[in-house]
């Protein structure tokens, strides 16, 4: 039987950029997925165009992983976001800057990413078995013994990047945690985060309002990114953002105009005094949201009494929207919780009770935004954790 250097089970991309660096590095290497095809989960990111990496600075790249980010400063010193943009450059994948940072292959389409990843793969030797689920793994000596329903597979090392247990038709079911469990090590709570808000709001009027750039506030988080409204609440980056913050049972507020001040707004409504207040209201919002906030008040702007006049600034600045819960696990982007990191080393993602056990991507007790946040984090601690450090 082949004894491998290191074998990889999870082949997102993580587990996809690990067989890389460990065959960079000279590995003999393995990687193993249960998916027909490599990369389902991040097939489907980016509306199926891929948001690879976003280009911002380091701090900007941490305060986009709200979940624990401080435990990857050492991953980023040695792969960070600007590695990855220059990794799929040299290889002739070009990619392009949208709002907020994001990058995205000029081709707009996953597939191009996941195809260079594969292809590098294929060139630097890496054997990849899909459609090989592993149902058992355990350590004998210094040997880890990686059992499948057809086969067993032996390595020196073992990268365990699963994923966590959102979306787990992409074939994220936690199966990893499982893994660290089996060799005693500690796993925190689990729930969805990245996920769209359930609100007791009058969401039918609402339903399919887009809005870009608004901001949702709870307590210290602030947050100011696109909104959509839906049959159940609140969805897109800015609602998705918040959820790692909430629950259910909180009231977040919703500022629609934060580029105007109270200020701006009452010299806006004094200017158009005669109109009326929906149409008013119209030149800055969408019509049915104008109708929204004016259904309430008088007809024109200059009925308004000082104290409707407030009350409708503070809607416009500060609406108050009580959260019911979020979208389950299965529904969500993104697994807030995993394996402890306070037992896996932050410079090699090697466990400190286990030897050659490394975890890496979503497993861990890591969790970033969507907008590209996420996949750096999975791509950079694959690179670490495939690397051989002297």
């Amino acid at each position: 039987m082949m004894i491998y250097d290191t074998i990889i089970i999870g082949g997102g991309p993580a587990g996809m950029m690990a067989a890389i660096s460990s065959a960079t590095f000279g590995q003999k290497t393995l990687l193993l997925d249960k998916n027909r095809k490599l990369g389902k989960k991040l097939a489907g990111t980016g509306g199926g165009r891929c948001n690879v990496t976003n280009c911002g600075s380091l701090e900007d790249i941490l305060a986009g992983i709200p979940g624990n980010g401080r435990f990857l400063y050492s991953v980023f010193s040695q792969f960070d976001n600007h590695d990855i943009i220059r990794f799929f450059e040299d290889r002739q994948v070009r990619l392009k800057e949208e709002d907020h940072g994001r990058m995205f292959p000029v081709t707009n389409k996953s597939q191009t990413i996941i195809q260079c990843l594969v292809d590098e793969m294929t060139n630097l030797g890496v054997t990849i078995k899909t459609q090989t689920e592993v149902v058992s793994v355990k350590k004998l000596d210094d040997l880890f013994h990686i059992k499948s329903q057809d086969d067993t597979f032996q390595s020196h090392r073992l990268i365990v990047t699963t994923g966590g247990k959102s979306y787990p038709s992409t074939g994220s079911t936690g199966f990893g945690h499982d893994i660290a469990r089996h060799f005693k090590l500690s796993v925190t709570p689990m729930e969805a985060a990245e996920s769209p808000l359930l609100t007791d709001f009058p969401h039918k009027l609402l339903q399919g309002i887009s809005l870009d750039d608004v901001t949702l506030t709870y307590g210290n988080h602030i947050i100011t990114h696109d909104l959509l409204f839906t049959h159940f609440g609140l969805s897109g980056p800015a609602a998705q953002r918040m959820s790692s913050f909430v629950s259910g049972g909180e009231t977040i507020y919703l500022d629609v105009l934060p580029q105007q001040s109270s200020d701006d707004l009452n010299d806006f409504l004094e200017k158009n005094r005669e109109k009326s207040l929906k149409n008013s209201l119209k030149q800055l919002l969408p019509e049915r949201l104008a109708e929204f906030y004016s259904q309430d008040f008088p007809e024109k702007a200059k009925q308004l009494t000082h104290q409707q006049k407030a009350a409708l600034l503070t809607s416009l600045k500060a609406l108050p929207i009580s959260v019911t819960g979020k979208m389950s696990l299965a529904k969500s982007f993104v697994t807030k919780g995993g394996v402890d990191l306070s037992e896996i080393n932050p410079k090699t993602l090697e466990s400190k009770k286990v030897p050659g056990l490394f975890f890496a991507g979503e497993v861990l007790d890591i969790n970033a935004h969507t907008g590209g946040f996420n996949i750096t984090s999975a791509l950079c601690t694959g690179w670490v954790a495939g690397s051989l450090h002297f």
